[in-house]
């Protein structure tokens, strides 16, 4: 490890691994992983009751006074973030490598925003060049659907290419495997506490409920996608697969990445004005077979998770520790920021031409797609945060 690496003690990100024993609570640190319940048994502490357990869940129900707790307590006993080794004894400490990932806490509900104008703008001009790129809506509120949350998947699980209804150039729909398999590079902001129903949460209170962000890749069959999606919106186009990263960064952990969202030019209703600092700087990476396609800029996402979270209760919805944000594709203002390969290959008009000499419009089974990303950190360090990766396989 080194203070650089974006895994250091500034970070400590949650995952749940498996060393050959099962599933334990662990945080990340430089190339290893901390058993947190057992550290917190060998010092003796009261936090066992939400560390040595098996998933983040105790914990993202505890709140925010207990979640500030259990992060001074895990900083306390590691060291400095100066420091090179980990103060934890060598039993409880894992390679990274060496251990197996698992989905790190219970998904409750799982919503998808539309929160990038870069993006939306790009897909009204594919989709509608005849129309306004943006709908009249967009810039009042943050455009949201219910996705499911049951195919929430961890970092590293195989997406097996969905069957769908498609519709033909000369006639009536067919049924089969999508041939438009597209990413969509996320973030995801998953929810702790509880609030009841009927009570808004107001947005400047939304910090104390945002517990952490994860990676996504919002996995889509746009054909599938393109012949449902009227009047209702996504339905199985989208439904098949979400990958989250294995690591869970904590919302205290992205202080100095907190910047002013962009300049608004519509003006808010009172209940969607958020504090200046509320949006992210994370610099995202997608890599398709290794190779960079992509680099899109979350600093530029038009609705904060803020707002987000604020809009999705106003009506009274309540919200269960587990439920999960996540931002809609991010997109930049130039091509090499898009974070589709709708974007990227504009609908399939375009093809994409990999360093290697392959070309792609969208995925092909046995692909590999990997986003990864970094953010500010305290005295010129960075955050990394946890890669989510899949690989395609063939439609069954």
């Amino acid at each position: 490890m080194t203070p650089d690496d974006g895994w250091g003690l500034d970070n400590l990100p949650y995952g749940v691994f498996d060393a050959g024993d099962g599933r334990r609570l662990g945080v990340a640190l430089g190339d290893e992983v901390i058993d947190a319940g057992a550290l917190a048994a060998a010092h003796g502490s009261a936090l066992v009751d939400v560390l040595d357990v098996p998933s983040l869940d105790p914990l993202l129900g505890g709140g925010p006074t207990l979640w500030r707790r259990v992060r001074e307590a895990l900083t306390g006993w590691l060291g400095s973030p100066d420091r090179r080794t980990t103060g934890a004894p060598r039993p409880l400490r894992h390679r990274r490598e060496a251990v197996t990932m698992h989905l790190p806490f219970t998904v409750g509900d799982y919503v998808d925003f539309y929160a990038s104008e870069h993006h939306a703008t790009n897909v009204g001009r594919i989709l509608r060049p005849e129309s306004p790129t943006l709908a009249p809506n967009w810039k009042h509120l943050p455009v949201a659907y219910h996705g499911r949350a049951g195919s929430v998947v961890v970092s590293g699980t195989p997406v097996r290419r969905p069957n769908g209804q498609r519709l033909t150039d000369d006639g009536p729909p067919t049924f089969g495997p999508t041939e438009r398999l597209d990413i969509e590079a996320e973030v995801g902001f998953v929810v702790g506490g509880h609030s009841a129903l009927g009570e808004p949460i107001p947005v400047g209170e939304a910090a104390d409920h945002l517990f952490g962000v994860v990676l996504v890749n919002d996995w889509s069959a746009r054909d599938v996608q393109a012949w449902e999606y009227v009047p209702l919106g996504p339905f199985l186009g989208k439904s098949f697969a979400t990958s989250i990263s294995a690591w869970v960064v904590p919302w205290a952990a992205l202080e100095h990445a907190r910047i002013d969202p962009p300049p608004r030019d519509v003006p808010l209703l009172p209940h969607l004005v958020d504090p200046g600092d509320a949006a992210l700087d994370l610099a995202l990476e997608v890599r398709l077979n290794g190779h960079v396609i992509s680099r899109p800029p979350f600093r530029t996402t038009y609705w904060t998770a803020a707002q987000q979270l604020a809009h999705l209760t106003s009506n009274g919805a309540p919200t269960r520790p587990g439920d999960l944000l996540a931002s809609g594709t991010v997109s930049g203002p130039e091509h090499d920021q898009y974070g589709s390969l709708l974007e990227l290959s504009w609908n399939g008009r375009e093809p994409l031409t990999l360093p290697d000499g392959s070309r792609r419009t969208f995925l092909a089974d046995g692909d590999e797609v990997t986003i990864t990303a970094r953010a500010p950190g305290p005295g010129g360090r960075t955050i990394a945060l946890g890669p989510v990766t899949g690989a395609v396989t063939a439609a069954g």
